[in-house]
């Protein structure tokens, strides 16, 4: 088992640099075209078909999209649909609840990176986090990580904030960030509340440039949008993609 330093209070107070929230969110807003380009273009209802999730990559391609976000069953469809594009594959692991087995996560994020996905968004252990198992926290994360940088993806760590008092936000976010995420993000879109403003600056002074942030969960606008781009995201999930980037001039 590797050895992973404990995270300690002074971490949660160090100064980890100033990412410019607003300079970003008025670069990105500048048109729909650098819009599209941080929006995960995301469809993970269980009921999704394989005609969806083909419009899904189709729309991925025509707008641009930073990503097309899914679940694991359509990843080789998608990876098929997408090689030679430019547009990342993206897929959830230990999606929703954040209870699957630390060997379990391993396999799926080797199995869906040798496929070709080429981001991963987990959930963290949240039953452990709230029980104040912050190793068994920092540990998941860490291997999950490990899998995925060995395979040059990315790692996403979905926090689900709305779960979460605002000690466990700071907390989990600093785990997962020392443990190697890439982003941290807010929420599943499957639990009891969605990304907010306030939870995405929380997560942002946790974060400074150390990690990206990744707002997700009931984004339906471009108010929505701008509102969490300006409180320091620098990623957005949505499965309202077309229809936000249209709001800016796309056709």
């Amino acid at each position: 088992m590797t050895l992973i330093t404990p995270i300690l209070e002074a971490d949660l107070e160090f100064d980890h640099g100033s990412f410019d929230s607003a300079a970003f969110a008025a670069q990105t807003l500048t048109n729909w075209q650098t819009l599209a380009a941080v929006i995960d273009h995301t469809l993970l209802k269980p009921d999704a078909t394989r005609e969806q999730i083909e419009n899904l990559c189709d729309e991925a391609i025509r707008y641009r999209f930073a990503c097309a976000m899914m679940n694991p069953v359509w990843v080789s469809t998608a990876v098929s649909m997408l090689s030679g594009t430019g547009i990342p594959v993206a897929v959830t692991i230990g999606f929703p609840l954040g209870a699957t087995l630390v060997s379990t996560l391993r396999q799926e994020a080797a199995a869906l990176t040798r496929l070709g996905a080429r981001e991963l968004d987990m959930v963290i252990p949240i039953g452990q986090l709230k029980s104040g198992n912050h190793q068994a926290v920092q540990h998941t994360v860490h291997a999950v990580a490990t899998v995925a940088h060995h395979h040059g993806a990315l790692l996403k760590v979905i926090l689900e904030t709305c779960l979460l008092t605002v000690a466990e936000k700071l907390r989990a976010a600093e785990i997962a960030i020392q443990a190697g995420a890439d982003f941290i993000k807010t929420s599943t879109g499957f639990s009891s509340g969605g990304a907010t403003p306030a939870d995405v600056a929380l997560l942002r002074g946790v974060a400074g440039t150390r990690s990206g942030v990744k707002a997700a969960g009931g984004i339906r606008t471009l108010a929505d949008v701008r509102a969490l781009l300006e409180a320091g995201a620098n990623r957005i999930g949505a499965s309202a993609s077309v229809a936000i980037v249209r709001e800016l001039g796309a056709e």
